[in-house]
């Protein structure tokens, strides 16, 4: 067996199945469960008919670099959404889902026989980074999120002799868990190290059209633009549909970015074999190029968060996030663990905890004492789970 496998931590829930394999959740309610991010909205009709209409698809085997007229489809979103220009043949890559692309660019970029190789991650963070580092022979280095800015990452908590070794840089705006998005300042930070020490950047955007205020999250293809970095050099962004769409069982998404990176993305995939089916690569094009649903399910968002932000802020440390379609709310007493599971027994609403999420680092665990609560169901449903999650923080009495 690959001996790197062995390094990998137990995925989070994975994690709080084990915790909570003893517990006897409330009859009285029935269960509501905040903890996974997964879309729960309706999938567009517009997508699904464009899924039916593409059925003859499957009678042939998909190009890696998908069809001409997704990459174009993607190269025009772009350009509506960030006001940037990509060559739709040579910047634009399809791929089955972000998570996936996540993984697979660090098996693409890390070359482990260097000394040190490092894989630098914001810190709590999506696991799927650390494991990419891991078993590309890397090893890890965070930078925790710092709850007194708005939970921006503390990049300074990356020393220069660890930046020197750094081969790859994982950043997510929106960030997951905190709904966190980076100024163009900071990106102008991230650049200039990058150019400084050679590593490349991985933009994790998949939450960008789920957001509260007026202007759409700041996207790294825009900011490297306003600097004048139109050849994206080192830099590659990943966007998903599952959220924007509605659609996580697609499992589709694109890169966009740096050519010479996209060039030797596209060599590793295409003996990876992770080809995006023609079927699926027509609904995206039909996902791509309609805003109106969109509109309507960031709406739908937006009612959610302005119902139950409210209620929950009365008794957890919480606040609406710049974006995303998470709460990163702080428990009392400080046991991230111990709230959750008493949440569960109680009144069998199912969170994830923080200090799942995140590793120690500098002396702490920046997700010890919140927790994470995915608002992705109906808005009634997240109301009666915010309506639980008071009554019991009420009501609890930290050990």
């Amino acid at each position: 067996m690959n001996p790197l496998l062995q390094r990998l931590h137990p995925y989070p829930f994975e994690r709080l199945r084990e915790l909570t394999r003893d517990i006897a959740p409330s009859a009285a309610h029935r269960p509501i469960s905040l903890g996974i991010g997964e879309p729960r909205h309706p999938t567009p009709p517009l997508v699904e008919q464009a899924l039916v209409a593409a059925l003859a698809g499957l009678s042939s085997y998909p190009a890696t670099a998908g069809e001409p007229a997704l990459r174009e489809a993607v190269a025009g979103w772009l350009q509506r959404r960030y006001t940037v220009s990509v060559d739709p043949h040579t910047q634009v890559l399809p791929v089955n889902g972000s998570r996936e692309a996540l993984f697979a660019l660090a098996q693409t970029v890390v070359d482990a026989s260097r000394p040190g190789a490092t894989v630098v991650c914001p810190n709590p963070f999506y696991q799927i980074y650390e494991g990419a580092a891991l078993l590309a022979g890397a090893q890890t280095a965070f930078a925790n999120s710092d709850p007194a800015r708005n939970f921006a990452v503390r990049w300074d908590d990356i020393d220069d002799a660890t930046w020197a070794r750094t081969q790859l840089l994982y950043v997510c705006s929106p960030g997951n868990p905190t709904g966190a998005v980076m100024p163009q300042a900071e990106w102008a930070r991230l650049f200039e190290l990058s150019d400084r020490h050679g590593f490349v950047i991985a933009s994790d955007e998949c939450y960008s059209e789920i957001y509260f205020g007026d202007e759409p999250p700041l996207g790294s293809l825009q900011a490297a633009a306003a600097l004048g970095r139109s050849d994206f050099r080192r830099l590659i962004a990943f966007t998903s549909l599952s959220k924007r769409s509605n659609v996580p069982g697609m499992r589709s998404g694109f890169v966009a970015g740096d050519a010479s990176l996209i060039k030797q993305f596209l060599l590793y995939r295409t003996y990876h074999g992770s080809a995006m089916s023609t079927v699926v690569q027509r609904a995206s094009i039909a996902a791509w190029n309609d805003e109106a649903h969109v509109v309507a399910n960031r709406s739908l968002y937006r009612q959610k968060f302005d119902r139950v932000t409210p209620m929950l802020a009365d008794v957890l440390d919480v606040r609406l996030p710049d974006a995303g379609f998470y709460l990163w709310a702080g428990v009392p007493g400080g046991d991230d663990v111990a709230y959750a599971l008493g949440l569960l027994a109680q009144y069998n609403v199912a969170v994830l905890p923080g200090s799942l999420l995140a590793r120690p680092a500098r002396g702490l665990n920046p997700g010890a004492g919140r927790i994470r609560l995915a608002l992705v169901a109906g808005t009634e449903e997240c109301v009666e789970a915010a309506e639980r999650i008071v009554q019991f923080t009420k009501e609890y009495r930290p050990s």
